[in-house]
This record gives C-alpha cells, structure tokens and sequence, in this order.
C-alpha cells in the first residue's frame, strides 16, 4: 500500500472524528439541562396566613362522667370480652394472667388475694375510681410505667367509658355512678341492667 492510500485513509478517520465531534457539541448546545443555582428541590411549605394561625390538635374526650352518662352496660360487657383472655369477672372468679375484676370500682390498686401484682402498680397506689379506670384503660403501661399488663389500651373514649361503665356493676352494692352520669334515661338504664349474678 502505498502512502496516497494511507492518507486516504487517516483523512477519512480524522474527517469521520471531526463530524462526531461537531455533531457532540451541537447536540449539548441543544439538548443541555439548565444547572440549578444550587442543587436540590425546592419544597413548597403552605405558611399560616396569620401569626395567631394554630395547627389544629386533636379534640380531648369529653370527661368520664360526661361519657358515662351515654354509655351502655351491654356494650360495655361485649367491649370487655377482649380482656376475658387474662381476668374473669365473676364474683370469687380466679385470679388468670390478671387478677379478678368483680368489684374492680372504688377497690385499692394491687389488692384482690392472691395475685402477685407487679411493683410498680403497688407502688402507685390508691383506688380505682371511675376516671382512674379510664386513664388506665387508655393506656396502660404509659399510665403504670412497668406494669406486667401487656394490654395496648382501648383508643376510642365512647368504648372505655362502656367498660368502665360495665365493670361498675360488677359488684354486690355497685359504687355510685358520678353525678354528672345520673341523667334520667341513665337511672332507667342502670335499673335493667343489674350486676350480673353470682354463680
């Protein structure tokens, strides 16, 4: 081969370079993203319209006597068959995973005979009131930090004052329900629905 064949053929590669090349360069000119001021997205936050602007909190449940006075014993006593897997209800009932609930209402905390209570629930003391009941029930190891009860809690307030409202008939001579609870319709509920009787 001789040296015209040669440059024939280096010119072809270097003509063949130099379009690519050309066509490179126009394609970024063309084709090339606009480089951000500085990197990352921005995110659109919807201020208040107003410095007295508050984010909304969820609505605090009435009080217990409030929600008493609506609840229902019945459902109540549906509500509470969750809790039947560790307390009985019955008068002498034995004590389970949890200690019998007859009589649960104005009793002292860490008192029914023969169940091994865990510390902290001795040591905290006082009785089971009905708005005691209720705090409890919410949630129980963030209302007795180390209680053995494993139980997450009843969310829905309507439904905690169902069992509470449940558990007070489970007695010889029911505590009171409070004040605020006796409405007329609710004395008449309370006359149907008795403390179940021992068996």
């Amino acid at each position: 081969m001789d040296s015209f064949e040669i440059n024939k053929i280096l010119g072809a590669i270097l003509g063949t370079s130099t379009f690519l090349l050309a066509v490179n360069i126009g394609t970024d000119a063309i084709f090339a993203p606009d480089e951000p001021a500085k990197p990352g997205y921005d995110i659109a936050v919807q201020e208040p319209t107003t410095p007295e602007a508050k984010v909304e909190q969820p609505a605090e449940p009435e009080p217990i006597e409030q929600r008493l006075a609506k609840a229902n014993v019945e459902r109540g006593k549906s509500a509470a068959k969750k809790c039947s897997a560790c307390h009985t209800f019955e008068r002498g009932g034995p004590n389970r995973v949890g200690p019998n609930l007859w009589g649960i209402v104005g009793r002292r905390r860490a008192s029914e005979d023969g169940f091994n209570y865990s510390t902290a629930m001795k040591d905290k003391g006082g009785k089971w009131t009905f708005e005691e009941l209720d705090k409890f029930l919410t949630d129980p190891r963030g209302y007795v930090p180390g209680t053995s009860m494993t139980f997450a809690g009843i969310s829905r307030a309507s439904e905690r004052a169902d069992v509470v409202d449940y558990l007070h008939t489970l007695a010889d001579n029911p505590v009171s329900l409070p004040k605020t609870a006796e409405s007329p319709a609710k004395t008449q509920n309370n006359d149907k629905d008795t403390a179940p009787k021992a068996h």
